[in-house]
């Protein structure tokens, strides 16, 4: 069977790319169809042979600059021409599922968000843009809106990354998912079977929706140790807002063998987005340690309230201390047993995934297999 593989776009690598590597994992021959490459971060990954991309990538800086040919997304990705092969599988939170293939060639979209900037943080992204993006959104974003939604009715199996994404699915498409989770590497995270020490982890990329203000505003409040790792867009405001404190301290980015050690030797992980799974959490949770939540969105699927972790209801800063103080008097109760918050965790292994993605697409193509009988 020939596989294609479509992918946003592979500039960077992170959760959405991981689900690409499991699938390619799934099917090792298969071609990978994205909208840019860039060879030099993903070699490593996606090797070169494999990966087709669409004009854009003819345009220089396109690897910098593709986040600002929105406009330009759809026609690129319609482009492609896969009427040599027997399945498509997308993974999307832009454009990349509105591929268009042959009726006798099934299309399975894994969706990791309907895109955010045209529904529904269309109005936020707008408030943080200068004139002229603001003066482009204004005039592009109904069309891609109209785009988005015709080119969801061609998908022909819809997978959702949690049940916070099919809701939001239903609400822009009209269009009922599956829920698959996707991979963790639990198996590479384990608890080191060592108490805890005394502070807290914010691991995050920095960018506003991720909220690491609060971790940070919060922890400086209560006079908490918490260790920052990461690093992006809002690291200078950040390391302002920490200023002098002695309890804060800022890693920048560090090995993955580092960020394990600290997610098994923390108190808990705080975690102040609303993501729509939010891979972080699962990892500490692998590490055997309780997670701090904003109690929206993926996280609300991933953490077990009193068990796992705990909920704050407010992205504030007395909200968060408020859950520190009571995740504080549930641990000296010794509440969470960190082999239990281990084995929830392996319940979004990769293994989990691959298991389930399969079942998904046998009973696509079985669909097809019928239709074509009748």
């Amino acid at each position: 069977m020939k596989v294609a593989i479509v992918h946003d776009w592979l500039v960077n690598y992170g959760g959405a790319e991981r689900v690409v590597e499991s699938i390619l994992d799934m099917y090792p021959d298969a071609d990978i169809y994205t909208l840019v490459y860039d060879k030099r971060k993903m070699i490593s990954h996606f090797p070169p042979e494999k990966i087709h991309t669409s004009f854009i990538q003819k345009i220089p800086g396109s690897t910098r600059l593709y986040t600002k040919l929105l406009k330009f997304m759809p026609s690129a990705f319609e482009a492609f021409d896969f009427s040599e092969y027997d399945l498509v599988i997308s993974s999307s939170s832009c454009c990349a599922k509105g591929v268009i293939t042959p009726p006798a060639v099934p299309h399975i979209a894994y969706i990791h968000t309907p895109m955010r900037y045209a529904w529904d943080l269309f109005f936020d992204y707008r408030r943080r843009s200068g004139r002229l993006t603001r003066f482009f959104m204004d005039r592009w974003i109904p069309s891609i809106r109209l785009w988005d939604y015709v080119s969801s009715q061609r998908i022909d199996c819809l997978i959702a990354n949690s049940g916070y994404i099919a809701r939001r699915i239903k609400k822009f498409w009209n269009r009922d998912a599956i829920v698959i989770y996707p991979p963790v590497a639990t198996s590479r995270l384990e608890p080191d079977g060592k108490p805890s020490e005394d502070y807290y982890v914010v691991f995050s990329r920095f960018v506003p929706y991720k909220r690491v203000d609060l971790a940070i505003s919060a922890c400086m409040k209560m006079k908490r140790k918490l260790i920052v790792i990461g690093s992006g867009s809002e690291e200078k405001q950040l390391r302002r807002l920490a200023g002098e404190n002695t309890d804060i301290t800022f890693t920048g980015r560090i090995s993955d063998a580092d960020v394990k050690t600290y997610l098994q030797r923390c108190k808990a992980l705080i975690f102040c987005a609303e993501e729509d799974f939010g891979i972080i959490p699962v990892e500490a949770q692998a590490c055997g340690r309780p997670v701090i939540a904003f109690g929206k969105g993926g996280a609300l699927e991933t953490i077990i309230d009193g068990t796992t972790g705990v909920f704050f209801n407010e992205q504030s800063t007395d909200s968060v201390c408020n859950a520190i103080c009571r995740f504080e008097k549930i641990e000296r109760q010794h509440q969470f047993d960190f082999n239990t918050i281990a084995q929830y965790a392996g319940k979004f292994s990769e293994e989990h995934f691959k298991e389930q993605m399969a079942a998904a697409i046998r009973n696509t193509l079985s669909d097809f297999q019928n239709r074509g009988n009748t």
